[in-house]
């Protein structure tokens, strides 16, 4: 039996044939269904892009109803047991996981790229006192492209990885400034002997000592967090990178775009939110209460960090974390959030009003509670979901753009608005 989709056009009773490719019609197939030679053609209408495939990918797998997630086809829980961020970036970035040679060369590379201009330092002074990090940060990113004029050689193989090297370096350099800028510290400088996610804590905490060492478990727990949230499938942030980049715009340019798009409260900012909810139930006594007003409210009152628009069982991310968390809070001492949160759970997991609407913890539920108490506060969080989140977007960017069947992206609407009407004097207007 072929694959193939026949429609009838109830409007005309012509019948088409439609090819399907990987569980998909072409939309642009549809276009041939008309009522006329001079119409149109037939449209899809998807708000949100909720059922809509906007491009061919081989970099990550989500399959939502059984909660699974892999990078390049590694699953994500391998990944966070073995792997570290720098690896996981080049699995991502390259297809493939890298040699002993390539992993070197990987390290170094990037290592030589964490400095940051001295002018892009007195460009993020510039800023008010108490501005947002993630507004600096995605503002800093933007300004880049005129640092790095060759970028804008999108087509040029070795152009391109150098702007690798130099994004994926410079942003945690970038977010340890916005961070030390946002708090009345003095900037601190990368620190070339620690590794990738030891040099971040390094600019973000180091003090008067003349030479800072990260806790080790801090330092692991960071790095898994990183690898965690390295890519995602098509989110919002990474088709705006897509979007954007389609235009053939510099990455960094592109990329400024994409934090943008994440320092939205419904994408980089929804774990701030479990704990502003954690805040305002304030007592594990005071847990069947809030259950009871999210049940009764029909979404008025939403629990947060449950749920999620691919997953619908337990996202594989909040298990990973959720074993990180005992770690991290071994040291720091725990968090007074956790059994307010850990009760949460456990109602919810037994509570058929949220089993049967398939609303399981998501990544965001422990990882609010791992950052403070780290301590970090709530406006670092997208900017911390954003460092690890470059790579990913780096590597979409790049698919996009040797993907010979991608063009500038530009949808179409249905227009409801006035028919064509004739201009009415001023003086004459009702």
């Amino acid at each position: 039996m072929a694959d193939t989709l026949t429609v009838v056009d109830n409007r005309t009773g012509k019948q088409y044939e439609l090819p399907i490719q990987n569980g998909t019609v072409r939309a642009m197939d549809l276009r041939q269904i008309k009522t006329a030679p001079d119409d149109f053609g037939l449209m899809t209408y998807d708000p949100a892009l909720m059922g809509t495939a906007n491009c061919r990918s081989a970099i990550t797998f989500i399959d939502g109803d059984k909660g699974i997630l892999l990078y390049r086809g590694y699953p994500i829980e391998q990944l966070a047991e073995e792997s570290d961020f720098l690896e996981t970036a080049y699995l991502i970035l390259f297809g493939e996981l890298p040699t002993a040679t390539q992993q070197q060369t990987w390290v170094r590379e990037i290592t030589l790229h964490t400095m940051l201009h001295e002018n892009i330092k007195k460009f993020m002074e510039g800023f008010q006192y108490d501005a947002h990090p993630m507004g600096i940060f995605l503002s800093t990113v933007g300004a880049l492209s005129t640092f790095y004029p060759d970028a804008k050689q999108i087509f040029d193989k070795v152009s391109r990885l150098r702007q690798t090297h130099r994004l994926i370096a410079k942003v945690p350099s970038i977010a340890a400034y916005a961070f030390r800028h946002s708090i009345g510290r003095p900037y601190i400088y990368p620190d070339n002997e620690l590794s990738f996610s030891g040099n971040f804590l390094n600019m973000l905490f180091k003090m008067t000592e003349l030479k800072y060492h990260p806790n080790p478990v801090l330092a692991r727990a960071l790095d898994v967090l990183f690898i965690l949230h390295a890519d995602h499938e098509q989110n919002c942030s990474t088709t705006a990178m897509r979007n954007i980049g389609s235009s053939h715009v510099d990455p960094y340019s592109a990329l400024a775009g994409a934090a943008a798009a994440l320092y939205g409260p419904l994408h980089g900012g929804a774990n701030e939110a479990v704990l502003r909810m954690l805040g305002e139930i304030g007592s594990v006594a005071r847990v069947p209460e809030f259950i009871k007003r999210v049940k009764a409210s029909d979404g008025d009152v939403r629990l947060m960090g449950f749920g999620h628009r691919v997953y619908k069982s337990y996202d594989p991310r909040a298990k990973v974390i959720k074993k990180i968390a005992d770690l991290v809070f071994a040291v720091t001492g725990k968090n007074p959030l956790l059994e307010i949160a850990l009760e949460i759970e456990r109602i919810a997991l037994q509570d058929e009003y949220f089993v049967s609407r398939k609303l399981y913890p998501n990544v965001d539920f422990y990882s609010g509670l791992i950052y403070q108490a780290m301590g970090f506060p709530v406006e670092m969080f997208p900017v911390l979901f954003a460092i690890p989140r470059t790579a990913g977007w780096i590597a979409q960017w790049e698919e996009m753009l040797l993907d010979p069947e991608q063009k500038i992206a530009r949808p179409r609407q249905i227009y409801v608005g006035p028919a064509q009407r004739d201009y009415i004097a001023r003086d004459k207007r009702a």
